[in-house]
């Protein structure tokens, strides 16, 4: 990176729903760079709960909660190296929560790295008390009637549990 660029970061995710996790990780990653791009992906096979114009708004609103100013939400459908590319990222910001995490983005730091080796992939390590929580089981857990505080806002769970009135809960057992 040149002397005197800005450092941007593409901190990339389907953020469905946004997690105290995901906000620890945009916290953390917003220190390291002068400009942090939370680029919230279309993952159809992650079964999403909320469309992506819905989790660019929850995210947008959750960062503002925060007071973190370098911070923009931009929704992406593309590879993410175009992606960062075209923000003028030198940074892709990934968490890990767990060896399982690693291993999946090692893999795709090392395929990101052959498409453009002038982007860092920096690894951070969720909050010890963060570890356990993933957006797939925050969405589970409501589902099926569960309390998603510990994992969530209070007004993130108020969105979960409006969509889950909507949709219908899966039981209760």
């Amino acid at each position: 990176m040149a002397e005197g660029m800005p450092r941007i970061g593409v901190y990339p995710g389907t953020f469905d729903p946004v997690t105290l996790g995901h906000l620890d990780i945009i916290r953390r990653g917003a220190k390291l760079v002068d400009q942090l791009i939370i680029g919230v992906t279309t993952n159809p096979s992650k079964n999403p709960m909320f469309t992506p114009e819905e989790r660019m708004a929850m995210v947008e609103r959750e960062v503002a909660s925060q007071g973190i100013a370098n911070v923009s939400v931009m929704g992406f459908n593309a590879l993410l190296m175009k992606f960062a590319e075209r923000q003028g990222a030198n940074v892709i910001v990934r968490g890990l929560r767990a060896v399982a995490d690693f291993e999946y983005e090692y893999q795709m730091a090392g395929m990101n790295q052959q498409l453009n080796d002038g982007i860092e992939t920096v690894f951070l390590m969720a909050d010890v008390s963060l570890q356990p929580i993933a957006s797939k089981l925050v969405k589970e857990i409501a589902l099926f009637g569960g309390d998603i505080t510990n994992f969530v806002t209070g007004p993130v769970r108020d969105d979960v549990v409006a969509r889950v009135r909507e949709i219908g809960q899966l039981g209760e057992y």
